[in-house]
């Protein structure tokens, strides 16, 4: 007997339920509901409940605090690639009149504007939006906390003044154009600014005793696009599948891989964790796994959801309390779960069709100065640069049409390589940003910088 390939093994599930079960139990969580996305399919769902004979499924709705902020991000990322802004442009350039008009929109988007974290007080989450009708309520008067691009320092605020900032280019509230361009192409159907039933309550757990408070759910106004999301297990496991993968109808794979990018420089803690932001995104490693993702919290509910890149494994999970079940360790559990029982198939390897004899002329052995390097044709039309062995320098490149390559990550990120020939055609050495390989270490004849000395190597003697 065989188990279909889009399917769970039962010890696979049986393991993920467990989980959750430690999870809801051990975080005295009202209720918790997760699921699991794999190759682009949800392909599990759990729920835990502490209402004997019920429990919530894929459909039942939860606010998911500052996963709306990537939601968010997804739009500004949109108006980009239509060529309406720059992600360096100031934002005073299309949103005057802020008073933090000097902040970039790529900064607004990484948390590095500088900005403060919340609000002027009453405390926003528990309070009605109303009382900060306006921009200038939401910023205050106060002098920005850090320096423009020194650092990063999560911003509640900055995500707001991107959803003016899309209502302002699109002449549209925010809510109808996260409507219009993400949830219905993508058919988040059960995503929502409000609550629509069937929608769980949020509660408050008393830490010290086994009883619960209901909290208010306010609509946080001006602030929504920092938070104010109400969505369910399904719709984010089919969120999860796009950011994974992309939807040429909302944005490219390209621009998703940017967002999860780091863009923030990490302070000392959030290195020490493996922890850093894209724009619009949370990046993490966490037992040597890559997770790009969110995490939300608002008074009565936790939320988290990642993928885990290389498995192409993501995770949702939700649940209906103040505090609780560490959500964000949770998912990662459970990817790694999945990506661990049930490693991803790879896709069978495929020669290329055709390859020009000038590429394959650079395949093989070279040498910067004394170090061994391999560079190969790969089956996608790239080129791959690295060690024989052992740590170092690695990246692709993929070719520009005129003979030269530039490198698509790491080190040689943005860099030129080229071949340069000899006057009989024949390839002299590789330039690569100034760097020079030749076939033999310090090759005479090639054009080393500095020369090469002609007596030649020799023992000590």
């Amino acid at each position: 007997m065989t188990t279909p390939q889009d399917e769970l093994l039962p010890g696979t599930r049986r393991a993920l339920l467990h989980r959750i079960a430690v999870a809801q139990a051990e975080g005295r969580a009202p209720s918790l509901v997760a699921a699991v996305v794999r190759d682009g399919r949800t392909v599990w769902h759990g729920a835990r409940t502490s209402v004997d004979g019920h429990a919530p499924d894929e459909n039942v709705q939860y606010r998911i605090g500052s996963i709306t902020k990537t939601f968010t991000a997804v739009l500004v990322l949109r108006l980009r690639d239509e060529g309406v802004l720059d992600l360096d442009d100031p934002l005073e350039k299309h949103l005057p009149g802020t008073g933090v008009g000097d902040v970039s929109i790529a900064e607004l988007l990484a948390h590095t504007g500088g900005l403060a974290a919340e609000t002027p007080g009453p405390w926003w989450e528990r309070t009605p939006g109303s009382l900060r009708p306006e921009l200038a309520d939401v910023l205050g008067d106060r002098d920005a906390p850090h320096p423009t691009g020194r650092r990063f320092h999560y911003s509640n605020p900055g995500y707001t003044v991107l959803g003016a900032l899309v209502e302002q280019l699109r002449a549209a509230p925010w809510a109808e154009v996260l409507r219009r361009e993400v949830l219905e192409p993508l058919r988040l159907h059960r995503t929502s600014v409000h609550a629509l039933a069937p929608a769980a309550g949020g509660w408050a757990v008393h830490p010290w005793a086994d009883v619960m408070l209901p909290e208010p759910a306010e609509d946080f106004g001006r602030m929504a696009p920092a938070g104010q999301l109400w969505s369910t297990s399904g719709d984010l496991a089919r969120f999860a599948a796009f950011l994974a993968r992309g939807d040429e109808r909302v944005l490219s794979a390209e621009t998703l891989r940017e967002m999860g990018t780091p863009a923030a420089p990490a302070g000392p803690a959030d290195l020490a964790d493996g922890a850093s932001y894209g724009l619009g995104l949370q990046i993490q490693h966490r037992d040597g796994r890559l997770l790009v993702g969110h995490s939300g919290s608002v008074p009565g509910f936790l939320a988290t959801l990642t993928v885990g890149v290389a498995d192409d494994v993501a995770a949702v999970v939700l649940a209906n309390c103040t505090s609780g079940p560490l959500t964000s360790q949770v998912a990662a559990d459970l990817v790694g779960i999945v990506a661990e029982a049930e490693p991803r198939i790879p896709e069978p390897w495929r020669p290329l069709r055709e390859v020009d004899s000038s590429v394959m002329e650079l395949a093989g052995q070279w040498y910067w100065g004394t170090s061994p390097v391999a560079l190969r044709v790969t089956a996608d039309g790239l080129l791959s640069l690295g060690p024989l062995s052992g740590g170092g320098r690695r990246s692709r490149f993929r070719p520009n049409g005129d003979g030269t390559w530039t490198g698509l990550e790491g080190y040689y990120a943005g860099e030129l390589l080229q071949a340069e020939r000899r006057t009989d055609g024949s390839v002299d050495h590789l330039d690569l940003g100034s760097f020079v390989f030749t076939r033999q270490p310090y090759e005479k004849g090639a054009a080393v910088p500095g020369g090469v000395d002609p007596a030649g190597w020799r023992g000590i003697g």
